[in-house]
This record gives C-alpha cells, structure tokens and sequence, in this order.
C-alpha cells in the first residue's frame, strides 16, 4: 500500500500522554500550538492518506479530512467528568448524502493506549433504530454474513454495545435474529498496539478493516438512505 504518511510524531504521543495527567485548561494553553503541529495536523494528514486508499473500496465515504477530526475540547454539559480537554484523536468518516451521526460510519482513534478502529451506529436515535430493526427482521442472515466472516472476526472480533434484556416492543421474542433486534447499537470495534501510531503501518491497519467492514457499513446504511430518499421525494412534493 502506498502512502506518504510517516505517523503520528512521538511528540504528539507524548503530548496527549502529559494532557491526560494535566487535564486543565492553564496547562493546555500555553501548549495549543503544539497540539495543532503534533497532533491536530498529523492526524488530517493520516485521514487524508486513508482516504486515499478508500477512494478504492469505500468512495463515498470520502470527504473533507477537517470535518472528518472531532475536536479535542470535550462537551462537560452532562457529564460528570469535567476535564475540558479529550486525550485520544479521533476522526470519523460518515457517507455523503448523510450527516455526521445519521447512519454508520468508519472510526479510527489515536491515543498513548491504543490506536482504535471501529464502524458501525454508535448511538441510533430511536427512529434509526427502529429502521434498522426492522431492516434486520427481515434480512438477518444477509447482516450476519457482513459481519460472522472469519476474517472480519479476526480483524475485529465480535459485535460491541449494549443490550435490551428482551425483545423490543413490536418483535417476536423468538424471531431467529431476536439477538440482533435487542441491541441498542451495532458496532465493531478493536485496539490495536500504540506503537503502531507512530509509524507508516498504521495506515495499512486502519485501512485493512475498513475495506473488511464496508459491507457492514453499507448494509446498516441502506434503510437509512432509503429513508432519507424518501423524506426528500416527500418534501420536494409539498414544496
């Protein structure tokens, strides 16, 4: 696989390892420039070289590498933890036609740990949701063959999230995919070594399983985009 991107400068690593024990922000300004150069821009540049690599496998999830990089100021309005600052760097890349938490989408996250790598619907609202379930009721052995392969099971492992402790309301508790219905998110998700951040094979690592976890992907995203079609076709009808 070709690419230019050198990984992630240790110094970045670093930097989010020092943020994570000095989580204010007194300590965070006066290094800002330094999360821009060693982390913020790095990482662009590690979306951009998968994206060129998805352009192959997954085009239209490629979009704009700046959109793609979630912010490292955290939201502390309902949580407990008060820390304002995050110390992983993560980026997301959703399918166009959609909007950022819409339908599934591909992730990766770069931190001291680990370098994370998942897809799927993380948090459906319950509309979503309801698409989906219904979708699986319907198709569940096509959406078990995305993700039940073995190499997908060796790239990534097994189906993550939460729940239900018993069949949604309108389902057939004994429906043969009644565990598929119970859940409340659908997601793959694994941690790779750390020390793959700082060098060109974490490109390789990433863009492996998301080529391996497109058809995932793409099955959780067909009701969406029908939906969204529909919506569209409805609302140009009444304009």
């Amino acid at each position: 696989m070709k690419n230019a991107f050198p990984g992630i400068p240790k110094e970045g690593i670093g930097f989010l390892r020092d943020l994570a024990k000095n989580n204010n922000r007194e300590w965070f300004a006066p290094r800002k420039e330094i999360h821009e150069e060693k982390v913020r821009q790095p990482v662009l540049a590690l979306v951009e070289a998968v994206h060129r690599e998805m352009a192959r496998f997954a085009p239209d999830y490629v979009g704009d590498p700046a959109k793609c990089v979630y912010r490292i100021y955290r939201d502390t309005r309902f949580s407990k933890d008060k820390t304002p600052y995050k110390t992983h760097a993560g980026a997301l890349m959703w399918r166009n036609g959609t909007s950022k938490n819409e339908g599934a989408a591909f992730y990766f996250g770069i931190s001291p740990k680990s370098v994370e790598v998942a897809a799927g619907i993380y948090a459906p609202d319950p509309a979503t949701l309801l698409l989906l379930r219904n979708h699986i009721a319907i198709s569940h052995a096509a959406f078990r063959a995305t993700f039940e392969k073995p190499r997908v099971k060796k790239l990534m492992g097994e189906l993550h999230g939460e729940s239900l402790s018993r069949a949604p309301k309108g389902f057939d508790p004994e429906h043969p995919a009644a565990d598929l219905l119970r859940r409340k998110r659908l997601v793959l998700y694994t941690e790779l070594d750390p020390k793959l951040a700082t060098t060109p094979a974490v490109v390789k690592e990433i863009v492996t399983r998301f080529e391996a976890l497109t058809p995932f992907v793409e099955y959780l995203n067909g009701p969406v985009l029908r939906h969204l079609a529909k919506r569209r076709r409805d609302e140009a009808f009444f304009d």
